[in-house]
């Protein structure tokens, strides 16, 4: 995270007390001024303060001169998220506001923050988001793949089966893939996706995003395997993949969604819902329709 402490006046928050319940605060993933100043509202006024990483969110709270004064600070991460939802949910039950964030971007978004906030709507408490920065909606932002459709997969698994089971279903769907990748694997994981998909499936590998050294490479699966060569890049890395060829459908699933839809619709209803559906032409559906239905209108 960028910035600098020093001379930095204190936050003045919007009046208002904050609302009674779990605040999940999404936090910068690079920039230091890309935190909302929503967020900063919750940092500044919340009873409670719990992180992923305290040390991370006291430094942004001292860029942006926001004190603690006093107010308590949880460490709740992976490794004790489990055990300390009792405790934040019995601060809850007692009317506090608890802000919550993970060590950057957003919460739950591969980061901890499920449990506490599973564990808060169980216990009938309100759970509140303060959206922001995150680096899945950013690398979408500037990877130039499609958007109407995405799959977030998190990060693929290390061991080799499972990885491949993983990688070959996660490419096989008609929606872009974004996945979280280690920058020791992800030439890896490049080679693994072209065996998958071919050497021509459109990605790009977004390399620190928001930061100094913020670097976006697109093309061909081949080519930015090829552009990396033979060292691994530093830093955080979001990978995006392109969305396959549409599977050519057959005749004979055209006709069986035909006779369905032709048992509750018209033949021109039927015919535009069933080529919307399976993405097929829909002059040749009509026709089929017509066909089968012999009710030509």
């Amino acid at each position: 995270m960028v910035g600098s402490s020093e001379n930095s006046p204190r936050w003045r928050a919007s009046a208002g007390r904050v609302e009674p319940g779990l605040h999940m605060v999404a936090t910068p993933i690079g920039a230091a001024r890309d935190i909302t100043l929503r967020a900063l509202d919750i940092l500044a006024g919340a009873d409670v303060l719990a992180a992923e990483d305290t040390r991370t969110l006291r430094h942004l709270m001292e860029i942006h001169g926001i004190a603690l004064e006093g107010r308590p600070l949880i460490a709740v991460h992976d490794h004790n998220e489990k055990g300390i939802a009792s405790r934040i949910t019995g601060l809850l039950a007692e009317g506090k506001s608890v802000a919550y964030a993970s060590e950057a971007g957003t919460p739950l978004i591969s980061d901890p923050g499920f449990g506490l906030a599973r564990a808060a709507v169980e216990a009938g408490a309100k759970v509140l988001a303060a959206p922001g920065a995150s680096a899945l909606l950013a690398a979408l932002a500037v990877a130039g793949l499609p958007t109407d459709r995405f799959l977030f997969a998190g990060f693929p698994p290390v061991a080799a089966g499972e990885r491949q089971r993983f990688l070959t279903g996660a490419t096989r769907g008609d929606a872009t893939l974004v996945l979280y990748e280690s920058p020791r694997r992800i030439r890896k994981t490049l080679a693994e996706l072209i065996a998958i998909c071919g050497p021509d499936r459109p990605v790009a590998v977004c390399r620190e995003l928001t930061k100094r050294h913020e670097e976006i490479l697109r093309g061909s699966l081949a080519e930015v395997l090829e552009r990396l060569g033979d060292q691994d890049p530093k830093g955080e890395i979001v990978l995006v993949v392109d969305r396959g060829a549409p599977e050519q459908v057959g005749l004979e699933s055209i006709a069986v969604a035909l006779d369905q839809a032709l048992a509750t619709m018209r033949v021109k209803e039927a015919a535009a819902f069933v080529a919307q559906t399976l993405n097929v032409p829909r002059r040749e559906v009509y026709q089929m329709a017509l066909a089968r239905s012999q009710k030509p209108e």
